[in-house]
């Protein structure tokens, strides 16, 4: 029985350092996360807790890439065990819930072309949010004027960008090894 409990530790851990020591309470968090072992186990595992005798856990962490892939997709396209994973981490790490409110909310920006409300959301960001994203805030400011002028308007210079990206590669691979004759007909022959 003590098995069960064990994915379950890292999540009763953080619960219990964030002063949630109910055992009721806590048997019913994780019953509803899938444990299926008795409320003694959790009894047990809660007073070595209270005790400092508990073994320490190794939480299985995600890596910030997946963690990062979880924030950004759509919520109803996250599987239910993403959707658990990913509350873990939020509740483990406060930093992380502002991150995500804020990542949330400039995907609704740049999706919704909502340029006008970028300044509220800059402010936002550097009041109280992790330094990376103060950071980006802040490199935002130093343009504002093209920032929100791309966030409200349809225009874009992606097609050139992508055109001028391509012909680098180009030139990259052909350095040193072929005329410019043939490097100006691979640029103009290739879609």
């Amino acid at each position: 029985m003590q098995e069960l409990i064990d994915p379950f530790k890292p999540y009763l851990n953080s619960r219990f350092t964030s002063r949630c020591t109910s055992v009721q309470q806590l048997f019913r968090e994780i019953r509803e996360r899938g444990y299926r072992g008795s409320v003694q186990v959790v009894r047990r595992h809660i007073a070595s807790l209270r005790k400092e005798t508990a073994e320490p856990v190794r939480a299985d962490i995600p890596s910030p890439r997946r963690i990062t892939y979880w924030i950004m997709r759509p919520t109803g396209t996250l599987t239910e065990r993403e959707q658990n994973r990913l509350l873990d981490v939020r509740i483990a790490c406060p930093d992380i819930v502002r991150a995500y409110d804020l990542a949330r909310c400039f995907h609704d920006l740049m999706t919704n072309r909502l340029g006008a409300l970028l300044h509220d959301w800059i402010r936002q960001a550097e009041q109280n949010a992790p330094a990376p994203m103060r950071s980006f805030a802040g490199f935002h400011r130093q343009d504002l004027d093209a920032v929100t002028a791309g966030l409200t308007l349809e225009w874009s210079s992606g097609k050139v960008e992508s055109n001028m990206n391509r012909v680098k590669i180009l030139k990259r691979a052909m350095c040193g090894r072929a005329s410019f004759r043939l490097l100006r007909t691979r640029i103009l022959t290739r879609p």
